[in-house]
């Protein structure tokens, strides 16, 4: 029962509908706050229960210290769960032991489900095991439900017996970008005791990407698998009001860049100022120049720089992609009448409290990758070549970029901690030189001779092997898709082929990119490059790569080489990736083709050519980049709500094999017995209903002891 002490029940009347609200302008100053803190206080007004919601909790926020970090706990309760299907699984399972535990005790099993709303996104399976061919997205779809028959069946199970449980099928897309796309409703609604509440849509994922619907303005943040499993239950969150950052943005991206290379920008900077365990508020206004997907590609990256999340507030681009994806109407006039009673529209002259301000002009930003073993290690495309010359060579990162800046760039870019791969390559191998302002640079070469296709080719240190457009960050961006596209169209136009030796996969974030390739005309030089549809789902992203070319295993297993992939990811650990692959770069999507063009790292996309065409005329990357408005004009013309709505028409209706799977019925799970994976938790075993006495301890031994 909500307490109200502070008197901030009211009435918010959009169109004929009348929605119970909790005003943020009944706590005096408030309005000081910074977007994602106004958030929280909403969540504790409503959720008052004098019990584990106090006024003091209230209070405590309302008189929020940016200048302070706090020791007070506030109990946080999330609009609902996001889970994918590695994670979620356990939270499923442990929801079936209860209904077996209830139907032992002799109570109703059909009692047990969530209590909050849940939603699971199927997309951590699907591996790139066949790629470069039309069937690829098909056989690597049979060969993830022959993987994981016993898990679907459990999830198939469970979405049609729980309630406030739903299952986005496999093959259908990345839970971010669904999240973001379809579920998220920026403001909620849900009936409560005195008619329909309305209040900010916020959740906990057990997903650490989660934030990438921080964007959309709702706040959310990945967490454990208990952690998650408790909300569910109607648990709230135990956590201490966190210090805020603020990110000004002033100015616009220029051309010719992307929002990955804004994001690269970003994750650096972040970095550098330490916000681990901080939210970061986006304002200013440059808000306004970024576009939706652009704020979710920011947000995406938050693990990468440390912080819980990293939000933009609502405004009329937040209404734009409301619309654009297809959202009902009156939702969107309900987000914009809430935004705007609550204080939460985005006033670009305004500025919060913020425990620090951080200041980025957009137009400073610079074509970029990042690695290669982290995602906060920005290199400038400028330097690229250079950096992974010296990388190779033992250099320090900080050298290696260094060692390729001019002294204008050098003042600006942050040193970073040294990260060096020496050691991994044979010393003995004969060194190329390289001359750099007349210095000679040398870097060692172990050339291994590679048959492909008929044709013998050369594999070296620094070669690139995996080229892949993957991972939500940025297949949620119809601008760099899009971008992606058009520059494999003007490649194909040239002659220009990826190299032999190069894996190319394309795995979508949802099946709308996939419409509106096949609308824009736009597929078939994606697929002239080898970057068919290899299925929607993370894939290379968390290391579902599936094995490289077998010729292109073998030299690098043999001759010991450290070659590289460039992925349009989030994260480039050292082994992440792929096994064999021990260098990796994060790049936007139109780089990522580049580099598949080129076939290696020491190409000079800027001033070396990625080929020849028909007429034996060099090829330059300005030849084939597309222009801010070539991209425009195509988003524009092939990108409308109608593909939103149709595409998630059916959505968790799935495909046949997840439609044709036996599941037996009845209100509890039938375990299998034989199963190695899926099996019946004994946390319920002996479980009576009155709990036993707590007892000590006995026969325990200490595994460790950490001083």
């Amino acid at each position: 029962m909500t307490s109200n002490s502070f008197g901030a029940r009211d009435q918010l009347t959009v169109d004929s509908s009348s929605y119970e609200i909790y005003r943020l302008d009944s706590i005096k100053g408030s309005d000081r706050l910074p977007y994602s803190l106004k958030v929280l206080l909403e969540n504790l007004l409503r959720n008052e229960d004098g019990r584990l919601v106090t006024a003091e909790q209230i209070r405590a926020l309302g008189n929020w210290n940016p200048q302070a970090e706090t020791n007070t706990e506030i109990q946080y309760t999330p609009a609902r769960v996001l889970m994918q299907d590695f994670t979620g699984v356990p939270c499923v399972v442990d929801l079936v032991a209860m209904r077996d535990a209830m139907t032992e005790l002799g109570g109703d099993p059909k009692k047990i489900n969530p209590l909050i709303p849940a939603e699971l996104v199927i997309d951590h399976s699907v591996i790139a095991d066949v790629f470069a061919r039309p069937d690829a997205f098909g056989i690597n779809a049979e060969l993830e439900f022959e993987r994981n028959q016993e898990r679907y069946q459990l999830l198939r199970w469970a979405q049609q017996s729980f309630n406030d449980f739903l299952v986005v099928p496999p093959d259908t897309g990345i839970c971010h970008q669904v999240n973001l796309e379809y579920l998220s409703r920026v403001v909620f609604t849900r009936e409560g005791p005195d008619g329909t509440q309305a209040y900010p849509d916020t959740l906990v994922g057990t997903d650490s990407h989660t934030p990438m619907v921080n964007g959309l303005g709702v706040l959310g943040w990945g967490v454990g698998g208990i952690e998650a499993e408790a909300a569910m239950l109607g648990q709230p969150m135990s956590m201490l009001i966190p210090q805020v950052v603020g990110l000004k943005l002033t100015g616009e991206l220029p051309e010719g860049t992307t929002a990955t290379d804004l994001v690269l920008t970003v994750a650096e900077l972040l970095r550098r100022i330490r916000v681990v365990g901080k939210f970061v508020d986006f304002f200013g206004p440059g808000v306004a120049n970024v576009p939706l997907a652009t704020r979710a590609t920011l947000g995406n990256m938050s693990p990468e720089y440390g912080s819980t999340g990293s939000i933009f507030p609502i405004d009329d681009e937040t209404l734009s992609y409301l619309r654009l994806t297809g959202r009902d109407e009156h939702q969107i006039k309900l987000v914009e009448a809430y935004a705007r009673e609550q204080g939460l529209w985005h006033d670009p002259d305004q500025v919060p409290d913020y425990s620090q301000i951080v200041e980025l002009d957009l137009a400073t930003v610079k074509p970029s990758i990042a690695g290669p073993k982290r995602p906060q290690d920005r290199i400038p495309l400028a330097v690229a070549q250079r950096a992974v010359r010296g990388l190779l060579a033992g250099e320090s990162q900080e050298d290696a970029i260094q060692g390729g800046l001019d002294d204008a760039d050098a003042d600006s870019f942050p040193a970073s901690d040294p990260i060096s791969i020496s050691g991994r390559i044979p010393q003995d191998d004969p060194p190329r030189q390289y001359v750099d302002d007349g210095k000679t640079f040398k870097w060692p070469s172990n050339p291994a001779a590679v048959v492909l296709e008929g044709n013998t080719s050369s594999l070296d240190h620094g070669d690139v092997v995996i080229a892949a457009i993957t991972s939500c960050t940025n297949t949620s961006n119809p601008t760099v898709m899009i971008g992606a596209a058009l520059l494999a169209k003007k490649a194909v136009e040239r002659g220009l082929s990826s190299k032999p030796w190069v894996k190319t996969t394309l795995a979508p974030g949802s099946r709308v990119v996939t419409d509106y390739y096949n609308r824009s005309g736009l597929t078939p030089y994606l697929e002239k490059l080898g970057f068919d549809l290899v299925g929607y789902g993370c894939t290379t992203c968390i290391g579902n790569s599936g094995p490289l070319i077998p010729a292109v295993s073998a030299a690098v297993a043999d001759n010991d080489l450290t070659v590289a992939s460039v992925l349009s990811g989030n994260r480039n650990f050292e082994g992440r990736i792929h096994s064999e692959v021990k260098m990796n770069f994060l790049a936007s999507p139109p780089l990522v083709i580049a580099y598949a063009l080129a076939g290696t790292m020491h190409t000079d996309l800027l001033n070396d050519p990625l080929g020849e065409d028909q007429d034996g005329t060099p090829v330059y990357l300005r030849d084939i980049w597309p222009s801010t408005a070539e991209i425009k004009a195509v988003v524009d013309e092939n990108l409308e709500a109608k593909m939103f709505t149709e595409g998630y028409a059916d959505v968790y209706s799935g495909d046949e094999n997840w439609r044709g799977m036996h599941i037996p019925e009845g209100d509890r799970f039938a375990w299998d017995e034989e199963s190695t994976y899926v099996q019946r938790p004994p946390y319920f075993d002996g479980l009576g209903p009155v709990p036993e006495p707590v007892q000590d301890i006995t026969g325990a031994r200490v595994l460790a002891l950490l001083v």
